[in-house]
């Protein structure tokens, strides 16, 4: 039985071509006249970088922080964006790059060198954000971006970073600060939000684990330890990020003619399938996560092992 509309009733969201075709979409109604072309390079750049196919780099070995996360965050953060731009914000063409490509190099720091050959990129998990930042300058260099569109952009990549000081971030303008805020919280709602979240977390704990992450003594403590963590995202929202969610409401109101906030409501649908059966299924929690085959996937790398 249906609970309530996903994400997939809108976009393919496992389809990177789709949720580009979404994000140039809002982008245009943002500004018809934006020249998105050095921002749908990056999108093929990105898509590439992830896959194997750049140069120097090893493909995307992080199965909770792949490419599917990147593209989730990037939509996520367009859609506040747009609906920011409804309620009567204005974005600059420059602004709108901004922000759309510090969403798609905020994870670059992921990937590894292809000279690395050493465990995954999960061991860069406490540094990846710097990794990230560095990555988009050497990219931004290479392209030919204005010299000071990188400064500009790791103001707002930066703030994916869950112990970074926003309020103590210099920012070039009010706009970019909003931005970062937005990106911040976009990429929370993205993964948050994304239909196999549940199942995604048994990976995000062995990633923590390569990267030297502490706090979690095995799966079934991230689980756990996930309903707290959804407290705390809930005042990082409201607070740190400035309450830039509320945005994400009246982009489906603007977009699609509904006035409710999908995001909110299926992360809560997360949440609440989390509190009612995790406790009860202690010793035997991975038959409740069933979709993707990612329980099944885990099984054949990793054994029965849930530590």
């Amino acid at each position: 039985m249906k609970l309530g509309p996903t994400l997939e009733d809108f976009v393919r969201m496992g389809d990177p071509a789709a949720v580009w075709q979404e994000t140039a979409r809002l982008l245009r109604l943002m500004s018809a006249e934006a020249d998105l072309r050095p921002v749908e390079r990056a999108f093929t750049d990105v898509s590439d970088l992830f896959a194997g196919r750049c140069p120097g780099y090893r493909a995307c070995n992080t199965e909770y922080h792949d490419l599917q996360h990147t593209t989730d965050t990037l939509l996520a953060t367009v859609r506040l964006m747009h609906g920011a731009c409804a309620e009567g914000m204005r974005f600059s063409d420059r602004e709108l790059s901004l922000g759309t490509l510090a969403a798609l190099f905020h994870d670059a720091g992921y990937i590894q060198e292809s000279t690395d050959r050493s465990g995954t990129g999960a061991k860069h998990t406490a540094r990846h954000v710097d990794r990230s930042i560095a990555f988009m300058r050497r990219y931004c260099g290479d392209r030919g971006f204005a010299p000071d569109f990188p400064d500009a952009c790791a103001s707002i990549l930066g703030c994916t970073g869950l112990h970074v000081d926003i309020a103590g971030t210099r920012f070039e303008s009010g706009n970019v600060e909003i931005l970062g805020k937005m990106l911040g919280s976009g990429d929370l709602l993205g993964q948050m939000a994304d239909r196999c979240y549940l199942e995604k977390l048994l990976f995000l704990f062995y990633e923590f684990q390569e990267g030297k992450i502490a706090g979690f003594k095995d799966e079934y403590s991230l689980l756990s330890n996930t309903i707290e963590f959804y407290e705390i995202t809930r005042k990082r929202l409201e607070g740190e990020l400035g309450g830039a969610h509320r945005f994400m409401r009246t982009h489906f109101k603007e977009r699609w003619g509904i006035d409710r906030d999908i995001y909110a409501e299926v992360i809560a649908r997360h949440i609440g399938y989390l509190k009612d059966n995790l406790g009860k299924n202690a010793g035997d929690y991975r038959p409740l996560f069933k979709r993707g085959g990612l329980v099944e996937r885990l099984k054949k790398a990793r054994g029965q092992s849930y530590c």
